[in-house]
């Protein structure tokens, strides 16, 4: 009788005796460096295409510091592009870590504006207020308002110009949720752009 255990490769079992590290240095040095050329130039290419736009989402999202945000997001694609299926979804992959990285930095300050003694305003950089009109700052002020996965909904939807189905990809919900928020996110921006007139 054949035994119950599925069948294991050596590999697994040599690695089971290796340290993490040493695996790791050995599993990286069998890769092929044009691999590693290969990945630096995808990444840089990436960078260069979509840093600006990568950064105006976390922005959009509400992150305090959205260039770390994005740094941070690159760098975990750096780390991560081994196990990108295919280089193609690198930007659909990207956005998906600006948005986990801005919605855990939004609950981090949440957490830390509820325990603080004084709370604090959030004030925008002389950048972004000498380049935003009165409509859009009260725009922006109302974004900030909404409910995260609204935000979310509205700026990956109607600022990246995303497709239901990309939207519930990346923010991990169902097509119908993102239908959901998106219409409850307009129609509270609508409410508070009238409410000024």
């Amino acid at each position: 009788m054949e035994s119950a255990r599925p069948h294991v490769h050596a590999e697994v079992f040599r690695a089971a005796r290796l340290s993490p590290a040493e695996y790791g240095r050995r599993k990286e040095s069998a890769r092929p460096e044009n691999a590693e050329a290969t990945r630096e130039g995808q990444l840089a290419k990436l960078f260069e295409e979509r840093y600006t736009r990568m950064l105006r989402l976390a922005a959009l999202l509400g992150a305090d510091d959205p260039e770390n945000i994005v740094a941070e997001a690159f760098y975990q694609m750096y780390r991560e592009w081994w196990k990108l299926r295919s280089p193609q979804k690198a930007e659909a992959y990207l956005r998906s870590i600006v948005c986990n990285l801005t919605r855990m930095r939004i609950r981090h300050l949440q957490v830390v504006r509820r325990n603080a003694v004084t709370r604090t305003e959030w004030v925008a950089s002389a950048e972004s207020s000498a380049l935003l009109r009165d409509d859009q700052r009260a725009l922006l002020r109302a974004l900030r308002r909404l409910p995260a996965r609204q935000r979310e909904a509205l700026v990956l939807r109607h600022w990246l110009g995303l497709q239901e189905r990309e939207i519930a990809a990346t923010m991990g919900i169902s097509a119908g949720s993102v239908k959901t928020h998106t219409a409850r996110g307009i129609a509270a921006l609508t409410q508070a752009m009238e409410a000024r007139r």
